[in-house]
């Protein structure tokens, strides 16, 4: 799905579809049409889901909010798994990594 890094492509859509319930509130798209969601990796000996992301600005107001969602919708979707959200700005965000549904959503 989209541009995700993931050492798995069957768990990251499953991983994708719980994100997809995962909207920033302040532009009403979820993290995964947003592009906030840069990979996912699984590791299966130790049962643990890395989650590298990113958020639209790095004084984003709903940041805790986004990524604490973000974190509970992939431990509904790994139930047992340690969920680790690594939060980074490099590469920082922008309007171009919007997936075509999201923009489409977005009425651009």
């Amino acid at each position: 799905m989209n541009n995700i890094e993931t050492n798995n492509a069957t768990k990251c859509d499953q991983a994708c579809i719980s994100l997809k319930t995962v909207d920033d509130p302040e532009i009403g798209l979820n993290v995964v049409d947003l592009g906030l969601i840069y990979a996912l990796d699984f590791d299966e000996n130790n049962k643990m889901v890395q989650c590298t992301m990113t958020l639209t600005t790095t004084f984003c107001p709903m940041g805790e909010s986004i990524t604490s969602n973000v974190m509970m919708a992939l431990e509904m979707s790994f139930p047992g798994y340690e969920i680790d959200v690594h939060l980074v700005f490099d590469p920082p965000w922008g309007f171009h990594m919007i997936s075509e549904e999201g923009r489409i959503f977005l009425g651009r």
